[in-house]
């Protein structure tokens, strides 16, 4: 990450964890795929939660143990359908309080069996034991599964990142985005002394047991997507303090780092918090005040884990003064588990708009031309080989790698997602595109108060260009159907003749583009608007003329 400014760039938008790594580059090993169209059996349930109990052995490198599922039912089902990764075993499969289920392995699902048909509105509890060797991770976070590494003592230090591949790579669960556990996430890990384990919500309980193990036990009572439910492991050294959010809340705050660290996560936690001061007051209160906001130190390079963000870029600043990782994640608890998309074609949501607000955050440190470099460099990583927003159903490989192979890795959900907010800035205005922000965050001022998970929502990008829309007062379909719906970039034709400048816009497919431009003329700014697609305007012949010169237009160059 030393090359071209551009290439640092581009490998900063898709090293932020959830995209492969390199513009063009294979990953070698490919993901399993998560998401898509969600099959018949499984959308007759909606998760209510999960009680995971599980015992990780560092040594042999397995995990052992039982998840409880608990659901209700919304139309008639025979069977309780859910995924596992085919390298671990089920032990057994029971209806709690009723006893043993049947259950058939079908590639990596689960179907067990009802003993008699169950009837919407009814509420079940099933239990899968099961256990083995999981999936070692081969390139996490990008390629998935558990990362068996140790600390510069030779400490054991764990963790596991399933974004691409899904949470089933390790317990069973429904794995689709479009459902997350209403009433949250029990986990109670078991794991040798002295390790000790980070994870999602709060600290319940940590037993001493008599064979040497310690056993934590942690719970979520918020809505989280599936991938963001984790387990850190190490010899960690916990760095606790507390933050003032702007809603008057005191958030507990914590950073887990190996002890080799310590120091240096001491000194970062300052910047995280004013890192968390930022987004605060752009996107209002951080959502999970009502647990805490945890870091967790990794072998690997990041995730936005629901309040316990994986962390592992070495305490390093970038060029605009600020650890980008530790931002990108910590925004992501607003753009991912706020605001979650319930089908992968919509991942833009979660990284365009991250993407962007770290462009914003650039700018925050050094400026207007830090913000416009950062943009700048965002622009020159384009791929432009399929939609950033499709709209059929789309798999985690599909939305990450690029058409038509879905080999070659494609991070037009971040850069491209967050070049079009920076447009869409300009057709809206400053006021009102930072009021849209806001919005999209918390639709309504009452939301920022709620803490009991009802603040989570799901979003689509219709929702995106209905709020916009409505704050704007514009038809925007032309906007979000050429930069969103597929995948070429309109053009900016210029025509000079005498004292006569001819702008037009051809897109794609003749698609209406009436994107307003910027034309400076001897130095004076005026913003043309396009009505039709077209301008003409009287330009002295011998004037020294610059069109859209800030590059608010994404178009092709």
């Amino acid at each position: 990450m030393v090359r071209a400014l551009f290439v640092a760039l581009v490998l900063f938008l898709l090293l932020t964890v959830g995209a492969p790594v390199g513009a063009q580059r294979e990953l070698g090993t490919r993901p399993t795929s998560s998401g898509g169209p969600l099959m018949p059996e499984q959308a007759a349930y909606n998760v209510q939660r999960y009680d995971l109990d599980l015992k990780v052995d560092p040594e042999a490198r397995t995990i052992e143990g039982s998840l409880l599922a608990t659901v209700r039912i919304v139309h008639p089902i025979e069977w309780l359908v859910l995924d596992l990764d085919e390298r671990l075993e089920v032990r057994s499969a029971e209806l709690a309080g009723e006893g043993p289920l049947r259950v058939e392995r079908r590639g990596g699902k689960l179907w067990i069996a009802f003993p008699f048909t169950k009837q919407p509105g009814e509420t079940v509890a099933v239990r899968v034991a099961y256990g083995g060797a999981p999936r070692v991770a081969p390139r996490p976070p990008w390629v998935g599964g558990f990362s068996w590494e140790k600390t510069p003592s030779g400490a054991h230090w764990i963790g596991v990142s399933c974004q691409n591949d899904g949470a089933d790579l390790w317990w069973p669960c429904k794995d689709h985005p479009s459902d997350e556990p209403d009433d949250g996430v029990s986990l109670r890990i078991t794991v040798p002394r002295p390790l000790a384990v980070g994870a999602n919500g709060l600290l319940r309980n940590t037993i001493e047991n008599a064979d040497g193990t310690r056993t934590f036990e942690w719970v979520t009572s918020q809505p989280i997507n599936n991938y963001d439910v984790t387990l850190n492991i190490a010899p960690y050294e916990t760095i606790e303090t507390t933050y003032t959010s702007v809603s008057g809340d005191t958030i507990p705050v914590v950073f887990w780092a190996i002890p080799e660290d310590a120091g240096k996560a001491r000194a970062l936690v300052p910047e995280l918090l004013e890192q968390l001061k930022y987004l605060e007051e752009r996107l209002g209160p951080y959502p999970f005040r009502a647990e805490k906001l945890g870091v967790a130190q990794t072998t690997y390079l990041g995730m936005e884990h629901q309040t316990a963000i994986a962390y592992g870029s070495n305490f390093s600043k970038n060029e605009y003064g600020f650890d980008w990782l530790l931002f990108h994640e910590l925004g992501h608890e607003w753009w991912g588990n706020l605001v979650t998309a319930f089908d992968w074609r919509d991942m833009w949501i979660h990284e365009g708009f991250q993407s962007y607000m770290d462009a914003l955050y650039a700018g925050h440190m050094k400026g207007e031309e830090g913000y416009r470099r950062h943009v700048a460099n965002m622009r020159k990583g384009l791929r432009n080989k399929q939609p950033v927003a499709p709209r059929e159903s789309r798999t985690t490989t599909q939305i990450y790698m690029a058409a038509p192979d879905y080999v070659s890795s494609d991070g037009d959900i971040y850069g491209k997602g967050a070049v079009v907010l920076h447009s869409l800035r300009h057709v809206m205005g400053d006021e009102q595109f930072f009021t849209f922000l806001r919005r999209m965050a918390y639709p309504d001022p009452a939301r920022e108060k709620v803490t009991d998970g009802g603040q989570c929502r799901f979003a689509t990008t219709d929702d995106v260009q209905r709020l916009a829309e409505e704050i704007s007062g514009k038809k925007l379909d032309w906007f979000f159907d050429v930069y969103l719906r597929q995948p070429e970039l309109p053009r900016l034709v210029r025509e000079r003749a005498g004292d006569q400048l001819q702008l037009r816009w051809e897109a794609p497919g003749g698609r209406a583009f009436p994107m307003p431009v910027d034309v400076v003329v001897d130095g004076k700014s005026q913003r043309v608007e396009m009505g039709d697609g077209a301008a003409t305007l009287r330009v002295p012949a011998g004037a020294r003329l610059e069109v859209d010169p800030l590059f608010w237009a994404l178009r092709a160059e």
